[in-house]
């Protein structure tokens, strides 16, 4: 269901009665409400990131509840999508730290591609009901997943944007790992601490540091097919 490790490493996870119970759930959901993202895309940054691959964790809140933006990667959205004001600013700050130009669209599978797994804490949404599958399992889970990683892998950069994803700094190793937090990158918050938080240089002078590929950010690369 997910991808090659992650099915290993999560193996005793979902087989748990919670997880059954909360698959059952949202199936039903698609079923009957317009559910995002498609459900073959619900587990893409598991797909797309395997777990002995990850360097990076960027932890979102749940999928856009808008029509064609949601792609299974937290913050990211479909090509030929406009790109929404979070991620706007995340390449504004991108824009900053690091010199690259706003990129024409926002499908960060490049990223996710190179080891950063992109997860949000809920993986699905309905249509225009912001945070509609709280609290149905999804973060139990997600819990999980990111004390998985901290527990199994060293020197990972955990990247937490907003109080809803520092709430996971109490499953991380801070001996083992680095973790950046700031204000959500949100038009609401980015001033607050985000802008200027030099999180793509801080993240790959951490990488670079513990002799491990740092992770190229320029977007357009995505424009080709991989």
């Amino acid at each position: 269901m997910l991808n090659k490790e992650w099915n290993r490493i999560l193996e005793d996870e979902i087989n748990k009665e919670y997880f059954i119970d909360l698959m059952e759930q949202v199936n039903k959901r698609y079923e009957n409400s317009i559910v995002y993202p498609k459900k073959e895309m619900i587990f893409n940054a598991f797909k797309l990131t395997d777990f002995n691959e990850v360097k990076v964790v960027i932890i979102g809140q749940d999928p856009y509840h808008n029509p064609k933006q949601a792609n299974g990667l937290a913050f990211s959205v479909s090509k030929n999508v406009k790109i929404p004001p979070s991620l706007l600013n995340i390449f504004k700050e991108l824009r900053n730290d690091l010199g690259y130009e706003i990129p024409s669209h926002g499908d960060l599978t490049y990223w996710a591609k190179q080891g950063v797994f992109l997860i949000n804490s809920i993986l699905t949404v309905e249509e225009n009901k912001p945070s509609s599958h709280k609290g149905i399992g999804w973060e139990e889970f997600i819990l999980e997943v990111i004390s998985k990683v901290s527990k199994l892998r060293t020197n990972i950069v955990f990247v937490l944007w907003g109080n809803y994803a520092i709430k996971y700094k109490e499953v991380i190793d801070e001996k083992k790992h680095l973790i950046i937090t700031s204000s959500h990158p949100s038009p609401l918050s980015a001033r607050h601490s985000f802008f200027g938080s030099k999180v793509f240089s801080k993240t790959n002078g951490y990488l670079s540091k513990n002799n491990k590929n740092v992770i190229d950010f320029k977007i357009e690369k995505n424009l080709l097919d991989f």
